[in-house]
C-alpha cells in the first residue's frame, strides 16, 4: 500500500516514515518545491505521480502566532491548500485523511471535545484550519478529518524539545498551567492514520469509518504537568531537568489566543476504527529517553 504524505520535514512526516516499515506500507512524502500549498497549480501533478492509494494531508502553516500577521497566507495553505488536496484525491479515486487540530474550539467547554461540539475557532489559525475542514468536506473526497492536539516527538520543534534545551541553562521555568490539553506523541498519531488508512483502501463504502474523529494521547495535562513530567522522565536518565513555576496565561502573552480547554474526547476513533493512542505520560517517557539517546547526540 502506497500512502502519499503532503510535507517533507514535520513531526508527523518524520513519523510515518519510521513507522512505514513496522507497518508494511510504503510512504513517499511530497513537499516544497514539487508541492507547495501556497500554489495550486503543483498539487495535482505532484501527488498524482506517486500512484497513491491514499493520501495524507499533513502539510500546514503551523505558526500560531505569526498567522495573525499572515493570516492570508495561513488560509491559503490552510484552507483553499487543503482543498486542492481533496480536490486531487477525489480525481484520483483515493481516500483522503485531512490533519487538523484542537484550535478549532474556543476552548470552553468544561469536558473534553466531542466531534460534535460546535467550533468557534480564537485565532488565524484555528480559522484556517477550520476552512480546511470545510473545504475537504466540500470537495466530494472520499475524506476523513483526523483532529490532534499537543504534538510532540523526538523531530522538529516541539514543546518536549524546548523544554529539554531551556533545562540545560535554567533552573527555573515559567509554564502555563491554566489551560489543559491531551498530549499527542507523533509516533503514536503516525501508528492511528496507518491503520486507519488500510482500513480506509480495504473497506471504501464503509461509511463508519468515515467522518471527522480526535486522535490524541490519553489523560489531560497543562502545560505545566507536561513540562514537570518532561523533567522527570530527563531527571531519571541522568538528563538535564528544571523546576516548573505554573503561570496563567495573561502571565505569558501571545499574538494568538490559545484555547483554554484542548482536551479532545478519542471515544469515537475507539468505537468505530478499535484505535485508541496510549496514555500521554508513557508515550512522553519513550520520547525523552529517544531524544537522550547517545546516538542522538
Amino acid at each position: 500500500m502506497r500512502i502519499a504524505v503532503t510535507g517533507r520535514t514535520g513531526q508527523l512526516v518524520q513519523s510515518l516514515l519510521a513507522q512505514a516499515e513496522i507497518a508494511g506500507v510504503t510512504v513517499i512524502p511530497v513537499g516544497r518545491p514539487e508541492l507547495d500549498l501556497a500554489r495550486p497549480e503543483s498539487v495535482r501533478q505532484a501527488l498524482a505521480a506517486t500512484k497513491p492509494d491514499c493520501i495524507v494531508n499533513a502539510a500546514a502553516y503551523t505558526a500560531v502566532d505569526k498567522a495573525e500577521a499572515e493570516p492570508d497566507l495561513a488560509m491559503r495553505i490552510n484552507g483553499e491548500g487543503a482543498g486542492d488536496v481533496a480536490s486531487t484525491a477525489a480525481a484520483l479515486g483515493v481516500p483522503l485523511v485531512q490533519i487538523s487540530t484542537d484550535y478549532v474550539f474556543d476552548g470552553l467547554a468544561p469536558r473534553p471535545w466531542l466531534e460534535s461540539d460546535p467550533t468557534g475557532p480564537l485565532s488565524s489559525y484555528g480559522r484556517s484550519k477550520l476552512a480546511g475542514e470545510e473545504a475537504v468536506m466540500a470537495s466530494g473526497a472520499d475524506w476523513t478529518i483526523l483532529r490532534t492536539a499537543w504534538v510532540y516527538s523526538p523531530y522538529g520543534a516541539n514543546f518536549v524539545k524546548t523544554m529539554l534545551r531551556l533545562a540545560e541553562s535554567r533552573d527555573e521555568i515559567g509554564v502555563v498551567s491554566d489551560q489543559l490539553g491531551s498530549p499527542t506523541s507523533a509516533p503514536d498519531l503516525a501508528e492511528a492514520i496507518i491503520a486507519l488508512a488500510k482500513a480506509l483502501v480495504a473497506r471504501p463504502g464503509d461509511a463508519a469509518l468515515r467522518g471527522i474523529f480526535h486522535a490524541a494521547g490519553m489523560g489531560e495535562a497543562s502545560w505545566a504537568d507536561l513540562a514537570e513530567a518532561v523533567f522527570a522522565a530527563s531527571a531519571a536518565l541522568g538528563g538535564s531537568s528544571a523546576r516548573v513555576m505554573r503561570i496563567a496565561t495573561i502571565d505569558y502573552p501571545t499574538p494568538a489566543r490559545r484555547p483554554a480547554n484542548s482536551r479532545l474526547d478519542g471515544s469515537l476513533l475507539a468505537a468505530r476504527h478499535g484505535l485508541r493512542l496510549p496514555p500521554w505520560q508513557d508515550s512522553v517517557q519513550i520520547c525523552v529517553a529517544t531524544l537522550l539517546a547517545p546516538s542522538r547526540s
